[in-house]
């Protein structure tokens, strides 16, 4: 079974798996082999060797080799594409510890026979925004997808949502089933944690995904998938791994098949496999900025934000596999629209004309064949429409777009530099009419591509040198972090004396993670009535606050399973563990933690001895209500700090 030449060996030679096949070869196991499977997957790894054919051979011992063939997308697709040469093949413990060991495909990867039907008259190559890794960082809870709405949410989009706000879409019954299932194997998985979290339980979840795709749910899906890679990353002990990351993933898994099960909010839980996209008519758009875009799943590329002369915000991507490489090189690529006017760096500074426009609902640009573009001189950040997001304060701004239903998006605000602090620039906010006020709270920087290959450290790093510089910032706020932006351009504030000096054909802004500040970009000598005062970041109020307790018992959970969430209350100071929350002011916290400990232990026997519930859900809906609480309130505080 061993090819005749080989091009790789080990864990990477192996292809991607398509969900459904890998769990039909776990479900085909008898329950010895399955005891096996952990031990047996994590062996095999190493073993594997890609042939010269595109065939990929793991050998167990000298008796049995699986041989795996990806068919033309690269991925195992169909059960006949992994083979074993024993005897109890196709039910055997080689073929499925090869395929458990093989990384899950996504499914913007699948083949089109494996994709449901969905109407789309433009390419949209970018993969799922919850696979965006901001900066490279692994991929985890839902990261703010490019081009979302700079603005506070906004109704429906004419021509593309509508003409006014409409009521939720029922699920179908085929997703409300989905729903079911995924929460049942969601909510044992969550019970079983990572410690508990091996190949079985891991099969119910992408056998429950394979359902939610079916129905036509790929959020759904999306949401398992996720779960499953992260109970794969804690398993392997992956250097990417974080524990809050997965939190954040199983609280999107029951949300979502809650919702769905539920048979409520069909489409906003269930998705869209590729965005759908309507007829806007004709369309004059604004340049805003350029953001380069790495995913920690081999994408790479641009997006360009857009704002409408209508007030709504549109965006123009173009990624693809490829990585670090084609996210630098992309923002100099022509963009795919309308016979490719005008290139991406081009576009961020100009406006651009389209007739017959096709936009999503998140007011992305298709690319159809009726599609027709004009390049046109565009607007500055200082003329209307684009003035318009730098005119509420931050405050209101940022309240806003953290308000629950409100979508993502972007922020716009004049600041003084204050200095360096660690990883991250201070800025104070200028008042719009004097100054800097002395009670403005000192904001954050926070380079939003870390990646050291991209132009936002260094370009914050020369910023943090010049103290007392105005500088006009469009970011993304943080909602995970007291008082962050994370900034994609900068430009000079209208009037002020000390502020940037940039080229004219730059057209008053650099995006950050293309163009490199230079000495010349900067004023000469020092700021107008010195440098202001350096002091220390005040206090994190969500850092400082209480809630840790709960984030703990959450993650506790998560890696632990149900029992580990039982044994936290039986320690000397589990009775007062939840004192602090409720002298805080955290009352519902408190309440809802001690009512997760409460059903975690909750394991009712009959006479003899046999659970009377043997289910997880009580103990899931438990843990996902203390979430959902946690989330509200930690965003509560993100906003307060912007204050």
């Amino acid at each position: 079974m061993s090819p005749t030449s080989t091009s790789a060996t080990g864990s990477g030679a192996l292809p991607p798996v398509a969900p459904e096949v890998l769990a039909e070869a776990v479900g085909s196991l008898s329950a010895r082999l399955l005891k096996k499977l952990d031990a047996a997957t994590s062996a095999c790894g190493a073993n594997a060797v890609a042939g010269a054919d595109g065939s990929v051979s793991v050998r167990f011992g000298e008796d049995a080799a699986v041989t795996l063939r990806p068919g033309p997308s690269g991925v195992v697709e169909r059960a006949e594409e992994a083979l074993c040469g024993c005897l109890l093949a196709p039910r055997c413990l080689h073929r499925a510890a090869a395929l458990g060991a093989c990384p899950l495909a996504d499914p913007a990867d699948r083949g089109p026979e494996a994709t449901p039907d969905a109407a789309d008259p433009g390419p949209d190559p970018s993969p799922d925004a919850a696979d965006r890794a901001p900066g490279a960082s692994p991929d985890a809870a839902p990261d703010p997808a490019p081009g979302a709405s700079p603005g506070a949410a906004a109704p429906a989009r004419a021509g593309a949502g509508g003409s006014g706000p409409a009521g939720p879409e029922p699920a179908t019954p085929a997703q409300a089933r989905a729903g079911v299932a995924l929460w049942g194997a969601g909510a044992e998985a969550l019970a079983a944690g990572v410690v508990a979290g091996g190949a079985v339980v891991q099969a119910e979840l992408l056998r429950a995904a394979h359902t939610a795709r079916l129905a036509g749910a790929p959020r759904a899906e999306a949401a398992a998938l996720r779960v499953v890679r992260g109970l794969r990353g804690a398993r392997e002990r992956g250097a990417g791994h974080r524990l809050a990351d997965l939190t954040a993933a199983f609280t999107e898994l029951l949300r979502t098949a809650a919702l769905l099960a539920a048979g409520t909010g069909g489409a906003a839980a269930a998705g869209t496999l590729r965005r759908a996209y309507a007829a806007q008519g004709s369309l004059l758009v604004h340049g805003l900025c350029r953001e380069p875009v790495l995913t920690a799943t081999g994408y790479g590329g641009v997006v360009t934000h857009l704002l409408g002369a209508d007030g709504f915000a549109y965006s123009l991507s173009d990624v693809r596999p490829g990585g670090l490489a084609r996210a630098r090189g992309a923002g100099a690529a022509s963009v795919a629209l309308g016979g490719g006017v005008l290139d991406h760096a081009g576009l961020s500074r100009a406006g651009l004309r389209v007739v017959g426009a096709t936009v999503s609902a998140d007011g992305r640009l298709g690319a159809g064949r009726g599609v027709r573009a004009t390049a046109t001189p565009g607007a500055g950040w200082d003329e209307q429409p684009l003035a318009a997001l730098f005119a509420r304060p931050a405050a209101e701004a940022v309240s806003a777009l953290l308000a629950p239903d409100a979508e993502p998006g972007l922020l716009g605000c004049d600041v003084e530099v204050v200095g360096a602090a660690g990883e991250h620039l201070l800025v104070r906010e200028l008042s719009r009419d004097a100054g800097v006020p002395a009670h403005a709270p000192l904001l954050r920087l926070r380079a939003a591509h870390p990646h050291p290959e991209l132009a936002h450290t260094a370009n914050l790093r020369r910023l943090a040198g010049h103290p007392g510089l105005a500088v006009r910032v469009l970011g993304r706020p943080d909602p995970d972090r007291a008082a962050t932006l994370s900034p994609l351009a900068v430009g000079p504030v209208p009037g002020a004396a000390y502020t940037l000096r940039l080229p004219p054909e730059w057209r008053g802004r650099a995006d950050l993670g293309y163009d490199r500040l230079q000495g010349e970009h900067f004023p000469g000598g020092a700021a107008p009535g010195g440098a202001p005062a350096h002091p220390a970041p005040g206090p994190d109020p969500l850092a400082e606050s209480p809630l840790w307790r709960v984030r703990r018992l959450l993650e506790t959970g998560v890696a632990g399973g149900r029992r580990a969430v039982a044994e936290s209350a039986r320690g000397p100071e589990a009775p007062a563990a939840y004192g602090p929350l409720r002298r805080a002011g955290f009352a519902a916290a408190a309440d809802l933690a001690s009512a997760l400990v409460l059903e975690a232990d909750r394991r009712p026997r009959d006479v003899f001895g046999r659970l009377v519930d043997a289910t997880a859900d009580g103990y899931a809906w438990a843990w996902l209500a203390a979430a959902a609480h946690l989330g509200a309130a930690q965003r509560s505080l993100v906003a307060a700090s912007w204050c």
